[in-house]
């Protein structure tokens, strides 16, 4: 199965974990997602200092500029193979 591929079925697979993972975690699914999908992170961060939600996930997406969609998607596949044990 090529990675893309993969890549799917993990994104399918993190929807049915048997374990809410940590917010910490939940983050970290975010933003390789979002790598893996979109690239480095191409919009401004959120205006609104008390928007925690969005201003971590901002923060989340923005800490892996640099990295290519196909390293985002082998560590997205790795972690929620890890999650599923």
């Amino acid at each position: 199965m090529e990675l893309k591929e993969r890549f799917e079925q993990a994104v399918a697979d993190s929807k049915s974990l048997s374990e809410k993972p940590s917010n910490d975690t939940l983050l970290q699914l975010y933003a390789l997602y979002k790598q893996s999908i979109e690239g480095d992170v191409h919009t401004d961060p959120p205006s609104n200092p008390f928007d925690f939600v969005n201003k971590a996930k901002y923060e989340a997406w923005s800490s892996l500029q640099g990295k290519t969609k196909e390293n985002a998607m082998s560590e997205y596949v790795a972690l929620v193979d890890k999650l599923k044990v």
